[in-house]
């Protein structure tokens, strides 16, 4: 009993080896039925143990290299891992998540472990979730997580199945029943997960690619106390994404180094036949290039925050941007910048327009300079903060409305504008402060492009696919405004980026 095999290489693989084994420990159990209830007992402690002795794995890509395409699920290390991870966490009734490179099995896994837990505990629920039905349950298809359990429990020795368990009565459609003990194992799909049964184990497929991922998060936190997040990276800013570098999940990550049977040849091969955005996404757990149309990409933004404000020269006046909270989760922002340098920005949430206008003026007079553009976003109540800061600042208050239509034959809108005077402020030379929550911001967003003008993804859409208002990034948005509210009362001339 072993969690691992030391000798076995994945390289060349010898299976032939593996059943002698089992076939030598299943002819002593049978020898002596006696030590089948000490073996049960053993193996519900150590569920690595009871996958990579007994569980079965089906690879269909073995056909074409003349090895069987059913085989033994031998379990590398790092498999072994997180299989103890994922006990770990239900006895400690505590969240995780793992990111993972593709291949690494890790669906396989969760499948062994459910299976596991539906074998020795009596009464437990290990569920399953992912963004569509078919990959849940979908009868004779491979890829769904339901027919790999039906698969497993099937190639089982008869000694670990339950007694009386019968495919044809117990394994329904997203729903598989040990007749023995009560333990169940359930799939749900799309805006129903977290809508049925309570779990003891949740498992949430590819995660990151959920539609509404945070009313998910919500209706499971109501039904189980260990939800298990898995998937491949999906760009910066979504709730997979804020989950894994938030700081309050233990993270497992799966990288395909940790896979015995890749290597340096491997990854040089995948490299040439796919595209860098498959490669980021798929392989490298890259958040920063997973995704093809985030408008400002993560390695621009990681070179920014690489420069310290001393090495960059801080030409230009003071400009000030602010965004002002609109909604109960949103925050205002107050940014100040510099020529290359964003100097600081300042957070805050529940403030009125009273008060949002009084720390905005404080944060400025500290300034020895006169700003020479104070923007503020007057969609929604910013109008009043603005009003206000004009009794103090007069014509240096800028009222921008970022949906306001514009005429130059690039940007669609003020938004766009500004957003494409960031991008390449960002991308020559500039200084931004280290904070993941702003990278997070200025990468999440999407573009498209409407009449062959750029268009930048809205507040609202971006909410839908779950990413927090990007209030840091748009309050820097904001510094590229022009001063004067007049300006922007008809179709103007914008400035080159050398004026900013």
């Amino acid at each position: 009993m072993a969690a691992t095999l030391d000798w076995f290489d994945f390289r060349a693989p010898d299976y032939d080896r593996v059943y002698r084994l089992r076939s030598e420990r299943l002819t002593a159990l049978r020898a002596d039925p006696g030590l089948l209830a000490g073996v049960k007992e053993f193996y519900k402690t150590h569920p690595a143990e009871f996958v990579n002795d007994w569980g079965m794995t089906f690879d269909p890509r073995n056909a074409e290299i003349g090895l069987p395409t059913i085989i033994p699920f031998v379990l590398f290390p790092k498999q072994a891992e997180f299989i103890e991870y994922c006990y770990r966490k239900w006895k400690g009734r505590e969240d995780g998540l793992a990111e993972k490179s593709r291949d690494m099995g890790v669906s396989w896994l969760c499948v062994g472990f459910a299976v596991w837990m539906w074998t020795f505990y009596k009464g437990a629920v290990a569920g399953f979730g992912s963004r569509k039905e078919e990959y849940v349950d979908k009868l004779g298809d491979p890829k769904s997580l339901f027919w790999k359990v039906r698969q497993f429990i099937a190639l089982l020795p008869k000694e670990f199945r339950p007694v009386g368990y019968s495919e044809t009565r117990d394994a329904l459609h997203m729903r598989i029943s040990n007749p023995e003990n009560g333990a169940v194992i359930v799939g749900e799909a799309g805006d129903n997960i977290g809508r049925g049964n309570r779990t003891s184990i949740y498992f949430k497929d590819e995660s990151a690619f959920y539609e509404r991922a945070e009313a998910i998060d919500a209706a499971l936190s109501q039904t189980s106390n260990c939800k298990i997040d898995v998937s491949t990276p999906n760009g910066n800013g979504g709730p997979f994404y804020r989950k894994r570098f938030g700081g309050k999940i233990e993270v497992f990550t799966f990288n395909w180094r940790d896979d015995p049977r890749k290597d340096e040849a491997w990854y040089r091969l995948q490299c040439e036949k796919n595209d860098p955005v498959i490669v980021a996404q798929e392989i490298d757990i890259n958040y920063d290039a997973s995704v093809t149309n985030s408008w400002i990409p993560g390695d621009t933004v990681n070179q920014a925050m690489g420069r310290g404000p001393a090495d960059v020269e801080a030409v230009g006046g003071l400009r000030v941007g602010i965004d002002v909270a609109r909604f109960g989760g949103d925050k205002s922002v107050i940014t100040f910048r510099r020529g290359r340098v964003l100097i600081k920005q300042e957070v805050r949430a529940g403030l009125d327009t009273e008060q949002l206008a009084a720390l905005a003026k404080t944060e400025i007079d500290a300034y020895l300079t006169k700003p020479e553009q104070i923007a503020v976003d007057t969609i929604g109540i910013g109008a009043g903060v603005a009003d206000k800061l004009r009794v103090w600042y007069g014509d240096l208050v800028a009222d921008v409305n970022s949906s306001l239509r514009l005429s130059d034959g690039q940007n669609y809108n003020l938004r766009a504008f500004m957003w494409r005077q960031m991008k390449d402020w960002v991308a020559a030379g500039a200084s931004i402060p280290n904070d993941g929550d702003l990278k997070a911001e200025l990468t999440a967003l999407r573009y498209s492009y409407r009449g062959g003008e750029l268009l930048i993804e809205s507040k609202d859409d971006a909410k839908k696919r779950g990413i927090k208002s990007p209030d840091r990034a748009d309050s820097l948005a904001l510094t590229f405004a022009i001063p004067g509210s007049a300006a922007f009362s008809q179709p103007i001339n914008y400035p080159s980026l050398g004026q900013f």
